[in-house]
């Protein structure tokens, strides 16, 4: 059959080339398993990026422009990438790629988080299809740059240690309990928790987190008091509840929170943040009724 189909469309080709002028209004299709194209092709747009650059942890940052050519369904790091095979500027100069972190492509690393057109939000997941034409580009803020995009969370990891943020699994564990079980109700409330990816984005948002790591003992952010609820209610993690508790009522932890929100609003995970800290305030008031009568 496909030969006959070839034959016929052969002749056809050879009729039209004779210059005879005879037409026909016979359609010869593509044969069986060929890969037809579509009738049309998606639309793509030119955008601008204005990111902000530094070259060095210790130098002055500055301002450089690029075009790139998008396509429908592109993110913030395929841009970028894009960006990296040709790094010119709309001024015609050939420079350094931008340097950027990506890993997951999926929202759960976090460490594509930057700020785009003035909001924190993590690049993998902000569509282009969501921005204008022109797009700026900045290190997250709060977090010392590295260079260009890339900042360094050593201060959103210093937070977890100020609290204990693990559960210790080593030595003996001499309960006399059976395993723990949970309910479906309080593993659906601790599981929002969890979520976090450590992206430092309701870091960057809050304005009571400090710009400057300063002594490490300034406020110690959301992210860290979120898991100090989920770990204080975790099976193993409630032996050192004590601990994580005096940790936050200590200077920098609970009572420097001032309340704005901004945490809820940007988290890209939808983690009930401002809830954690609600409810750590009750956990802290009774550890300090405990802690005035012996309890």
């Amino acid at each position: 059959m496909n030969s006959v189909r070839r034959a016929v469309r052969l002749a056809f080709e050879a009729a039209g080339s004779s210059g005879a002028g005879t037409t026909s209004s016979a359609v010869v299709g593509p044969e069986p398993g060929t890969r037809v194209a579509p009738s049309s092709t998606p639309e793509r747009r030119t955008v601008e990026l204005r990111i902000r650059r530094q070259d060095a942890p210790d130098t002055a940052p500055y301002w450089q422009r690029f075009r790139v050519a998008a396509k429908p369904g592109d993110n913030i790091v395929s841009v970028l990438r894009a960006l990296r095979l040709d790094p010119v500027t709309t001024d015609g100069e050939r420079v350094d790629p931008v340097a950027f972190e990506h890993n997951c492509m999926e929202e759960v690393c976090g460490a594509c988080a930057m700020l785009i057109d003035g909001s924190p939000r993590p690049s993998c997941s902000t569509l282009l299809a969501e921005l204008g034409d022109v797009i700026r580009l900045e290190p997250l803020p709060k977090f010392p740059v590295v260079r260009d995009l890339m900042v360094d969370r050593a201060r959103l990891f210093a937070g977890l240690q100020r609290v204990q943020a693990w559960v210790r699994l080593d030595g003996p564990w001499v309960t006399h309990e059976r395993a723990p079980r949970i309910s479906q109700r309080q593993w659906a409330a601790d599981y929002r928790y969890s979520r976090c990816m450590s992206c430092g984005i309701c870091l960057a948002a809050c304005p009571q987190f400090p710009d400057s790591a300063g002594d490490g003992r300034g406020f110690i952010g959301p992210s860290a008091l979120a898991q100090v609820r989920l770990l204080n209610a975790h099976p193993l993690g409630r032996y050192d509840k004590t601990a994580r508790l005096h940790a936050i009522m200590a200077e920098g932890g609970l009572t420097d929170c001032g309340n704005a929100q901004n945490c809820v609003r940007v988290c890209p995970k939808e983690i009930p943040l401002t809830t954690a800290i609600g409810e750590l305030g009750r956990q802290t008031t009774l550890q300090a009724l405990k802690d005035l009568f012996g309890g």
